[in-house]
């Protein structure tokens, strides 16, 4: 059987996972009446929940005697890892760009890397059928975006589908609004070259994505460069130098049919297998016969720009939710994770309580930690810091990102004065139709944590904000961050309403009657920019002697302000902490006593 292999690639919300449901239909890959949920290759819980891919994940469907291996993609810039990664095992790539939206950040980003690996492009305008859809500017802006990338002459000679991935069309007709995907398989045969590969060789595989099973313990995938792999085959493991780390036999290979990976004897060089035998090998290893000693080349991975401190949470609430509390079960699962996720990099801090967790952006290390949270552990997390350079002259530099922020024009001139005061520069605002502008910066991404919460505020949640990390550049000097102090709980024990109501007066509360506070823990923000101790506990004194005048109303509360845990770790400052639990979030102060606070703060000044 003839293979294919491609990557879809898309920004984020542009409609890949919903396609792929559409090509797994109509290849015949789901019975008639078998019930299948919507994005199903977004399969874990979290994925579900934001409806966002996170994982790269291969699948595959047939067509006419061909058999189509097809990697669904991350959109999201902080997930960019995972599609560096998976460009090494295709041949040719679906664009998918919204034909409003048009050409975003994340799209340039892969791209460029698939572009540079020499991939032959299918550009797919997908939602035609939007009202506001502007599809021949949209194709425009991805010819001049293919020249700037350097595209050569194949590449800018591509050919292009009008689609509607939910409805389940695709067509060469601009103006075509149904029909079948039958187009977008027959240029998928006839565009993506097949595999060139050499079978006579001995074997030889890059090991891209890592997996674990409770039965077959580790499962690398990745496509298989030359030969061929025979069930039981003994095989050894390779670093990038050659050195072989490694030895044992291919007790398991599976292929991928639709959803499912099936168990298979065999493995031909060019498709895209998974294989568990070997307990070391990870990503970028190469897997090959015995006789092999040269390892293949792996992509490079563009660094980490952003780090948080993963602690053990001492808060006096540790362990009475988590059953994961103590710092070695805490580091076997940072190391864990760092060995699947390539763009993320763990170092132990001296005290080996805490870790230095560097990862792409915000997104990526709030997702791990909402991950460990849900599977038992509690931590204490810092305020998220970017990585500082140096260039050539010795000057600190920092990373910059590009953000590209869409939003109604009443809006913009808040928007534009936010981003001066993080010392962002604009590079380019334009009218982008309906009411709206699109206007683009280049930030330090030191300025942009914690902004997303206020942005959407400033912008009544209608505005749009997109990232992706631009260069180093010199240091911009200082950024104002938050500019008001919070409420901290000055004891222990439960939040009282009687004491609660007249608090509300002092700010924003973020805890309601009957929770459990402990001291140093934070329980509102102030409206002054100082912080300020309270006391959330008094409760009322009880007299037998009658209130007169009906002063015993009944306190109404403003309910409390609840954040979620990626809105927790973009809001405290420096001196504070998130303490994550699986049922619980809270803001707490890293010195809960307030003489360590006091004497904290001044051995700060005086540095």
């Amino acid at each position: 059987m003839s293979l294919r292999n491609v990557a879809i690639i898309a920004h984020v919300d542009h409609g890949k996972t919903t396609l792929v449901d559409q090509l797994f239909r109509q290849s015949g890959t789901f019975r008639d009446n078998q019930r299948v949920e919507e994005r199903a290759m977004d399969s874990n819980d979290l994925e579900k929940e934001r409806g966002i891919t996170i994982l790269a994940k291969p699948t595959s469907v047939e067509w006419q005697g061909t058999r189509i291996n097809i990697v669904d993609t991350p959109g999201h810039a902080d997930f960019g890892g995972e599609v560096e990664r998976i460009l090494s095992m295709v041949d040719g790539v679906i664009l998918l760009v919204d034909s409003s939206e048009g050409a975003m950040p994340q799209t340039k980003f892969v791209t460029g890397k698939a572009l540079a690996l020499g991939l032959k492009p299918i550009v797919v305008v997908n939602k035609v059928d939007r009202a506001d859809a502007r599809i021949q500017e949209v194709l425009d802006e991805v010819f001049d975006l293919f020249v700037s990338l350097d595209a050569n002459d194949e590449q800018l000679d591509f050919p292009v589908l009008y689609a509607s991935g939910r409805n389940g069309y695709a067509s060469t007709d601009m103006d075509a609004r149904e029909g079948t995907l039958t187009p977008m398989f027959e240029l998928i045969v006839s565009h993506v070259p097949e595999p060139k590969v050499d079978v006579d060789a001995p074997f030889s595989f890059l090991v891209t994505l890592l997996d674990r099973d409770n039965f077959l313990g580790r499962i690398l995938t990745g496509r298989v460069n030359t030969g061929t792999l025979k069930l039981n085959q003994a095989i050894h493991a390779l670093d990038a130098d050659g050195n072989v780390i490694e030895t044992g036999r291919a007790s398991k290979i599976m292929s991928f049919r639709g959803l499912e990976r099936v168990p298979v004897e065999e493995a031909q060089a060019g498709d895209i297998i998974s294989l568990a035998g070997l307990t070391i090998a990870t990503v970028a290893n190469t897997i090959a016969d015995i006789s092999v000693s040269t390892p293949i080349k792996a992509q490079p991975i563009d660094p980490p720009t952003l780090s948080m401190r993963f602690a053990v949470n001492d808060s006096p609430m540790a362990g009475r939710e988590g059953s994961k509390v103590t710092s070695r079960m805490i580091r076997d699962r940072l190391m864990r994770e760092a060995e699947s996720n390539v763009a993320i990099k763990v170092t132990e801090s001296e005290d080996r309580d805490s870790f230095e967790v560097a990862g792409r952006g915000e997104l990526q290390l709030g997702v791990l930690i909402e991950t460990m949270r849900r599977e038992g552990f509690e931590l204490g997390i810092s305020r998220p810091r970017v990585l500082f350079g140096e260039d050539e002259d010795g000057k600190r530099t920092e990373p910059y990102e590009t953000v590209v922020i869409d939003v109604d024009d009443e809006y913009s001139g808040t928007v534009v004065d936010k981003m001066n005061q993080r010392k962002a520069e604009m590079t380019d605002m334009r009218p982008s139709g309906g009411g709206k502008t699109r206007i683009t910066f280049s930030a330090p991404s030191r300025g942009l944590i914690g902004y997303h919460g206020e942005f959407l505020s400033d912008t009544r949640g209608t505005g749009i904000m997109n990232r992706l990390f631009e260069k180093y550049g010199p240091h911009k000097g200082n950024i104002e961050g938050r500019k008001n102090g919070v409420l901290i709980s000055n004891g222990a024990g439960e939040a009282q309403g009687y004491a609660l109501g007249p608090l509300e007066e002092r700010g924003i509360l973020f805890v309601g009657h009957g929770e459990a506070l402990y001291e140093g823990m934070i329980i509102g923000e102030n409206a002054k920019t100082d912080d300020l101790e309270v006391n959330p506990m008094k409760a009322k004194q009880l007299t037998n002697f009658r209130a007169s005048g009906g002063k015993d109303d009944a306190i109404r509360l403003t309910p409390p302000k609840k954040m979620t845990l990626e809105q927790a770790i973009a809001y405290i400052d420096d001196d504070e902490m998130v303490e994550v639990t699986p049922k619980s979030i809270r803001l707490r102060k890293r010195y809960l006593d307030p003489h360590e606070r006091k004497r904290a703060s001044r051995a700060k000044q005086a540095a």
